[in-house]
């Protein structure tokens, strides 16, 4: 069955400092109509309460359900808005694509500007769920993403050796992301 892109609203949620244009998030934004960047008022300090409640606003101002499209520190910042609103959640969320989850709970001190969003909830997520995880990521383990898509009940995509799956990887329209992207989307 063929996948009705315009029944839902893609939400991407970069991760710190946002994403460059050269980032596979920002040419994603470009090649959907119904899709927004969600804006952090600091982007080199997140701090979780600030960014939880701007998601939080976001997904409830969608006048569809949305799809969120996080990478880092994001996909942190849509586990911890979930856990806290999880009505919301289950109502206005059709699925989450997650790349590169950072482990903020590391208590390597590289971690320190992130671990206000820890401890990360380990709770089910209420909506289809594909994490996207790197061998060579320096911010999370394969075992690391595995345990989180565990708890998460998520489905786990390993896509090689692309460190954290962000700018330097050079992935531009990102066309295996793509095709991830569309398998999760035939679950709705």
């Amino acid at each position: 069955m063929a996948v009705d892109f315009s029944s839902f609203d893609f939400l991407v949620i970069p991760g710190r400092e946002n994403a460059p244009a050269d980032h596979w998030q920002s040419y994603w934004l470009g090649a959907f109509a119904n899709s927004t960047r969600l804006i952090q008022a600091d982007w080199s300090r997140p701090e979780v309460g600030a960014w939880t409640e701007r998601l939080d606003a976001a997904v409830e101002a969608a006048p569809r359900r949305v799809v969120l499209v996080a990478h880092s520190v994001g996909v942190a910042t849509v586990v911890r808005w979930t856990a806290a609103q999880p009505a919301r959640a289950r109502a206005k969320v059709a699925a989450a694509f997650l790349a590169a989850p950072t482990h903020v709970d590391d208590p390597d001190p590289s971690f320190d500007l992130v671990r206000n969003f820890g401890p990360m909830p380990l709770a089910p997520l209420p909506y289809p769920t594909l994490i996207l995880s790197s061998r060579d990521d320096p911010r999370v383990t394969p075992e690391q993403a595995r345990a989180f898509a565990q708890a998460w009940g998520a489905d786990l995509a390993d896509v090689g050796e692309l460190g954290h799956i962000g700018s330097a990887a050079r992935l531009g329209l990102w066309p295996q992301g793509l095709v991830l992207l569309g398998g999760l989307l035939a679950r709705i």
